[in-house]
């Protein structure tokens, strides 16, 4: 999913959902996880697209899953 943001600049926003669980993970992947504000499976949050968001996405992308918003 973060190839389209990358591909779709008109995204503006975009709400992301923790799918799976952080144990087992590295302690850099659990700290992006905390920034982003997830740590528990099925929590999500709306965020305005921006290249930092795009790239804590990408380095998450394993573990959640994106979805477009209007």
């Amino acid at each position: 999913m973060s190839e389209q943001l990358d591909n779709e600049k008109d995204v503006k926003r975009v709400r992301v959902r923790q799918i799976r669980g952080v144990r087992g993970r590295t302690t850099r992947t659990r700290a992006t996880l905390n920034a982003l504000g997830l740590g528990r499976v099925g929590k999500e949050k709306e965020f305005d697209v921006n290249p930092a968001l795009v790239g804590m996405i990408r380095a998450v992308r394993h573990l959640v899953d994106v979805e477009k918003l209007a």
